[in-house]
């Protein structure tokens, strides 16, 4: 118990306040001690920041010395438009904002940046690693629809590991052409995982999507 709790050790921990153009962003920023890394999680439409799938693979990340940042794309305000839910473009501005907020922090200005997306969350990461190019060292996601931006996939040069459960078949059919839409010189795969539906809610497999998404950015961050 001693040697876990060395492991998870926090410097920072905080709800704070992130300006991105006139809006603010409410988002928890967590940095292990030794962190060796940061990942900014875009979520799905209709979740938040208090999403306890979000929650739990951002513990994990933890445990592996990786900072989280998990935040509202959207104001609460503009969470009740369901239209926004779904505006890629207005996502991915969002998610561009944020990353150069924590280019720019004194406490994660130095770490590598990775994006953890899920649904249309996935989509907006996407599209933002194909902007900041070699900035972000890898992407994982969720249950994501990267169909969503097919024409910028080309752009992604970021590892990209898509997981989808195995009871989900249309997204799994969505994910395989966003897969083969990546270039062939990009680290990629795509991992189902048995017995999963859509939000991972059987137990253990969203664990098993944890696990996954720590070796994938162990490996590339």
């Amino acid at each position: 118990m001693e040697r876990e709790q060395e492991r998870t050790r926090t410097i920072f921990e905080e709800t704070i306040n992130i300006p991105v153009g006139q809006t603010f962003l409410s988002g928890d920023l967590v940095i292990p001690e030794k962190a060796k890394g940061i990942i900014l999680f875009s979520h799905g439409s209709g979740s938040s920041r208090f999403s306890n799938r979000n929650k739990l693979v951002a513990n994990e990340l933890h445990k592996h010395k990786f900072a989280t940042l998990v935040f509202d794309l959207l104001t609460a305000y503009e969470n009740r438009v369901v239209n926004n839910r779904f505006d890629t473009d207005l996502l991915t501005e969002r998610l561009i904002g944020i990353t150069n907020w924590v280019s720019d922090f004194y406490e994660t200005r130095e770490l590598p940046l990775g994006y953890f997306g899920a649904s249309t969350g996935a989509a907006s990461a996407l599209k933002a690693a194909a902007v900041f190019g070699d900035r972000i060292k890898a992407v994982v996601s969720r249950g994501g629809r990267p169909d969503l931006v097919l024409r910028d996939l080309p752009e992604v040069i970021a590892p990209v590991r898509l997981i989808v459960g195995s009871l989900d078949q249309p997204v799994i059919g969505m994910n395989e052409v966003a897969i083969n839409a990546l270039e062939q010189s990009v680290d990629k795969d795509l991992v189902l995982v048995p017995g999963a539906s859509h939000l991972f809610e059987e137990p253990g497999k969203l664990m098993e999507v944890a696990s996954l998404t720590v070796a994938w950015f162990e490996r590339f961050i």
